[in-house]
């Protein structure tokens, strides 16, 4: 019976890893795809946002002022405002961190006890079958020690448009910003998120990644060099699965 069971089992599982590679057996000798931008929440922000309306660009202006008081004028306000609108992120992140600890416990205790008299049986003499010594005598000893020490060093500098895909009720905006590029058979991709208030934003539409809320900046790739440097996934199944 085991005979029989062990090989449809390993059958069920060669198809199983064959059918969980279908996706990268399909993709050999070509390029990663890179993400389409139809349908993105990016392309969904810039095509509800309403066209201005230069009637009203007019009305607002002075009129003893050269200038107009919409954003298409010389001196108006280019700065990101309002879902569609487009701001550049600046990440420029330099991080060192480092942190030891060190620890010793050690304890020594003994005990000794003698009784002088044990209900006589120390007297019976020949009568008695052991040697017995009315006293208790114990001693402890314990130590322990631990030494831990973590070093990191971080550094990554980038830039990426974003674009404002919601306004929140008291003004604060939700942006989200992704970057794809492609080098022959490697695909980095670069994606960001979070809210910033439009007072952070820069003359030049620019916010930097510290002043963003609940940012989440993900930079990685996908291509024949990050597999690479990632192990097998049956190496990968075995180091979750074995308890030693």
């Amino acid at each position: 019976m085991i005979a029989r069971v062990f090989p449809l089992a390993a059958l069920l599982a060669a198809a199983l890893a064959l059918g969980g590679c279908g996706d990268r057996l399909e993709n050999i000798g070509r390029a990663p795809a890179m993400t389409g931008i139809d349908g993105s929440r990016e392309a969904m922000a810039m095509s509800s946002t309403p066209m201005p309306n230069d009637i009203a660009a007019r009305r607002s202006s002075d009129g003893a002022s050269l200038w107009t008081a919409g954003r298409s004028s010389l001196l108006g306000d280019r700065r990101a405002q309002q879902a569609g609108d487009i701001l550049t992120v600046v990440i420029e992140i330099d991080e060192k961190a480092e942190v030891s600890a060190s620890s010793s416990r050690g304890r020594n205790g003994s005990e000794s006890m003698s009784v002088g008299a044990l209900l006589g049986i120390p007297q019976l003499g020949p009568f008695a079958k052991v040697d017995l010594a009315p006293g208790v005598s114990t001693s402890s000893s314990s130590e322990s020690g631990g030494d831990g020490s973590t070093r990191r060093n971080e550094k990554l500098t980038l830039r990426v448009a974003a674009t404002v895909i919601g306004q929140l009720p008291n003004g604060v905006l939700q942006i989200q910003g992704s970057q794809e590029v492609r080098v022959n058979y490697e695909l980095r991709e670069l994606l960001v998120t979070g809210f910033v208030r439009p007072e952070d934003i820069s003359r030049l539409n620019e916010i930097a990644y510290d002043k963003i809320a609940s940012a989440r900046i993900s930079y990685g790739g996908r291509g024949q060099i990050t597999d690479m440097q990632q192990p097998r996934y049956g190496q990968q199944i075995a180091d979750t699965i074995l308890p030693f």
